[in-house]
């Protein structure tokens, strides 16, 4: 390469990372302004706009606020345990869903699978009405908030197909030799396929965790008592604090909820991106 080119090729690249700055700092501007506004007193929040910088000092007292009136500590555990119960329930059923659709043969099985798919193209708000008259008729909403917020969304069609493309993957003669040394399906599966499956799984058990954490409109039919709700539906408490909108509040309150995915995500990003390179030699 000429010395020229080089130079091209470099004067390429700084204008290249120049424009990702950027655009990365557009994106990050609502998270950074919510931010502000959650260090900022209620008279402050209500100036219209917003001061950007220096940050206020009333953070503290804002989270304050909220775990102290708004049991946000109480409300955080209860989100964490069902999300996590979701994860773990998911991550099994979709793995032994993909394992059945891999390695077992019986009449059906692709129009089954298809049939699987096919409820991914069903808005969740057309199941909301009979799956509440469901949980009402157990008594769950009022007796067990927590099976009524985890049991029904433990099948997942995004993880079966996930996992199934994923054991495709896998050459077969590791399951011919796992039988002929006298391996059952569920052995095999633990044995074999789930060490050879920790970025899949990773990648699946994180979507699933940030769609439990951020569940809403479920919670806020189903759950009666406040001490049994979830963090999303305390956030929107959190605009109705005091005798007006407290917006440093608000803010804050939607700092602390973002804070659990956003840690996650971080920790997990390598794996992350790596379940999803499905493409890649194996």
């Amino acid at each position: 390469m000429t010395e020229n080119a080089m130079r091209r090729t470099g004067r390429v690249r700084w204008e290249l990372h120049l424009a990702l700055i950027v655009i990365c700092f557009v994106m990050s501007i609502p998270a950074l302004y919510a931010l502000q506004v959650a260090t900022l007193t209620a008279g402050e929040a209500a100036f219209a706009p917003v001061r950007l910088f220096p940050p206020g000092a009333d953070l503290l007292p804002n989270m304050g606020d909220l775990f102290g009136r708004l049991n946000f500590g109480g409300l955080i555990m209860n989100t964490t345990i069902v999300s996590l119960v979701i994860v773990i329930g998911k991550t099994m059923l979709a793995m032994l869903a993909g394992l059945t659709f891999v390695y077992f043969r019986f009449p059906g099985r692709n129009l089954l699978f298809f049939f699987i798919l096919l409820t991914l193209l069903m808005p969740t708000e057309i199941i909301l009405l009979p799956l509440f008259r469901m949980m009402s008729d157990l008594g769950w909403g009022e007796t067990h908030p927590r099976l009524a917020l985890t049991i029904p969304f433990l099948a997942t069609a995004t993880g079966t197909f996930l996992f199934r493309q994923h054991f495709r993957n896998i050459p077969r003669e590791l399951a011919e030799a796992a039988q002929i040394d006298g391996a059952a399906p569920v052995q095999f599966m633990f044995t074999v396929l789930i060490p050879m499956s920790w970025n899949v799984i990773a990648a699946h058990a994180l979507i699933q965790f940030i769609s439990s954490w951020n569940q809403y409109l479920w919670p806020i039919l189903i759950v009666r008592e406040p001490a049994d709700q979830v963090i999303q539906v305390g956030v929107r408490s959190a605009v109705n604090f005091g005798l007006q909108a407290d917006y440093g509040v608000m803010m804050a309150a939607g700092v602390i909820a973002s804070i659990p995915p956003l840690l996650l995500f971080i920790f997990m990003q390598k794996q992350f991106m790596n379940g999803f390179a499905v493409t890649r030699d194996k």
